[in-house]
């Protein structure tokens, strides 16, 4: 699964649950909604990224990138 963020423009504030069930229907498992901001975040499978920027009040669609640090005991790279 990848992981995402969307950002739905400020016309559709005020119908943001409308966005996140388009989104839902559109295959992505909404994990988390943040009303003030106007971004939800979750996950979807993969190849059907490009499916979410068709939903009404979608802004932008963006991956969510993840960083991993080494363990302590690692030796220095």
């Amino acid at each position: 699964m990848t992981h995402i963020s969307v950002t739905v423009d400020d016309g559709h504030l005020s119908a943001l649950d409308g966005v996140v069930q388009g989104l839902r229907a559109r295959g992505m498992q909404v994990e988390q909604v943040l009303d003030g901001l106007g971004i939800i975040t979750g996950s979807v499978p993969p190849g059907t990224l490009g499916a979410l920027s068709g939903v009404a009040g979608v802004l932008s669609v963006d991956e969510q990138l993840r960083h991993r640090l080494a363990p302590p005991d690692a030796p220095v790279q």
